[in-house]
Formats: structure tokens, sequence, C-alpha cells
């Protein structure tokens, strides 16, 4: 019976420490990690992308996309928005820092209607980072970073490819006035072109105002064997003026989407020079999370070239698999 009572206490004590201990690693276990969820809240970066999109553009579906797909990647909160007007993108953007997001990305088409508000950042030590279009002017107006095509070498293969396809007269359909990334590739364009390329202005958020402005330029001038579109969306408006004036004129583009893969492959479309959007946003999201994360700047401060990439009848098919994914 002694040696019973002896170890008594001793195994009371022992029970006590282990309850005591499994108790306390509950509660360590529990609190620790609602410090870290409210850790991890807190340090959750926000950041925003504002473009000069206009609407119905799929082109900014893609951007967004790849934007997305790495924000998931990265455990970023990701705001989008966007207007076409200079003025209005800049108001965007001032609303955006308001917000005090961790980083902004943006797209320079009308570079100085952004040069006040992107001083703003610059101020409020947010970082910026430019993608699409205003690689010559990112640094100038402070972003650490631009993700894009160059739109003058773009042009230049747009051009090359237009005379591959037997053009000889052709039209550069510029969809939005002012923007100096689509007059870049028309000029561009048209330093290797070798014949008469002109440039048309039209409405690109009016559609049908856009296709009957082709339809005019191509039942005034017979010769006109060439249409250039800046966009996409506006590749299939060209193939439709063309066929209903009974014109044999040849259609390129610029840009990518899964309907224009199958045009290119049924011959409607002659070629499209691709400049990867999905790849656009991803790596601007990505370069911002690198750079709250762990300082690192991607490019060095220089454009880092996300194109050209021709796409035509020979390799359309290859990427089928992508845009059905959404991606190109």
């Amino acid at each position: 019976m002694r040696g019973v009572c002896a170890r008594g206490p001793a195994t009371r004590l022992a029970v006590l420490a282990a309850v005591s201990l499994l108790a306390l690693g509950a509660c360590s276990s529990s609190g620790g990690k609602k410090a870290e969820k409210r850790a991890a809240e807190r340090h959750r970066l926000r950041i925003a992308m504002v473009t000069h999109s206009g609407p119905g553009d799929t082109f900014w579906d893609i951007v967004q996309k790849g934007a997305k797909a790495a924000a998931a990647k990265d455990d970023v909160e990701f705001l989008y928005s966007a207007d076409a007007d200079g003025g209005k993108q800049a108001e965007l953007v001032r609303a955006a820092l308001d917000q005090k997001v961790d980083g902004v990305i943006v797209t320079l088409a009308k570079p100085d209607a952004l040069k006040d508000v992107l001083g703003r950042a610059a101020a409020a030590k947010i970082p910026v980072v430019s993608i699409n279009s205003g690689a010559g002017d990112s640094a100038r107006l402070g972003a650490v970073a631009h993700f894009g095509q160059d739109e003058s070498v773009a042009g230049e293969a747009a051009g090359r490819e237009l005379a591959r396809i037997g053009s000889k007269k052709a039209l550069c359909v510029v969809h939005e006035q002012g923007n100096i990334g689509l007059e870049d590739r028309c000029a561009g364009a048209r330093k290797t072109f070798g014949g008469d390329l002109r440039n048309l202005y039209v409405n690109g958020t009016n559609m049908p105002e856009v296709r009957s402005s082709v339809t005019a330029k191509l039942q005034a001038d017979k010769g006109i064997d060439g249409v250039l579109t800046l966009g996409a969306p506006f590749a299939a408006t060209a193939v439709d003026a063309v066929k209903s004036v009974g014109s044999k004129a040849r259609v390129g583009t610029f840009d990518l989407n899964r309907e224009l893969i199958d045009a290119i492959r049924a011959g409607d479309i002659g070629f499209a020079v691709d400049q990867q959007p999905y790849l656009q946003g991803y790596s601007a999201v990505d370069a911002l999370w690198l750079l709250k994360t762990n300082g690192d700047v991607l490019g060095g401060g220089r454009p880092v070239l996300t194109g050209p990439a021709i796409v035509t009848r020979d390799n359309a098919a290859a990427l089928e698999a992508f845009a059905r994914r959404g991606t190109r």
C-alpha cells in the first residue's frame, strides 16, 4: 500500500502537467493560427490595374486573365478598372491611390494625361508598372518596369507580312485617335510595307460605324487590296466589309483571340501580330509582388518584350488549345 501511495502524488502531478501542456498547446495552436490569419490579411497586397480599354475589347479579357492567375498564385487582391479617355483613366488611377493600394499597373496610350497622377504615386511611394503601350514614356513617368511589345518593331513585322500576302495598296485602320501605340504600329508598317499604306481613323467603340467606314473606302477605291487592323475585334469586321463589296483585299491584324485563329486557319485573315496579352497581365502583377516581397525589379528598368509573335495559317493550329483556355 505504501508503494501505491508513494506513486500516487507523482502520478497526479504528471497527469496535471500533461493536461496543462495539452491545454497550452491547444491555445497556442488556436491562437497561433488566428495570429497567422490576421497577419496574412494585414499584409495581403492589393494591386490595381487601370487600362485604356474600351468596352467590348476581348484583348483586355486576356490581359485580366493573366493578371488574375498571377494574383491567385501570389495571394494578391487584384482590382481592375478602365476608361478609353485619358483624363478619366487618370481619375481611376487617382481613385486607386486614394485606396492606398500597394502597387499600380497602367497603360500609357496617352502618357501626358497620366503624368500628374503618376507623380502623385511616386510621392506616395506606391510603385507603378506599365504594360501594353507607352514603353518609351514608362521610365520617364516613374514606372519601375514595362511589359509589352515595341510597337514600332511590331509594326515593321506587320508591314512585311502585309507585303508577303500580296498587298500593294492598303488601309491601316486606327480605332482610337490619340493612341500613340496605334500610330507607332501604322508608322512601323509603312516603313517595311513597300507599297501605299494610309491611315483610316474610325470610332472603335462603334463597330457598325467601323464597318461602314472600311466599306466606304473599299467602294471608293477599288485599288485597295489590303486592310491592316490594329485589334482582333476589328479584323472580323474588316473581313465582313471586304466580302460585302466583293473586294479581293486581304486582311491582316494585330492581336489574337479564339475566333481570329479560326479565321486564320480558314484563310479569311492572312496573319496576326500577337503581343501575348496574358503574359503582359501575369508579368505585371508578378513584378509588383516580387518588388514588394523581395525587392526584385524584373527587367532592370528596361522594357520586357512580350512580342511580336507572328501567327499565320502555318502555325495557327498549334495555338488553338491555348486560345480555348483564353490565354491567347
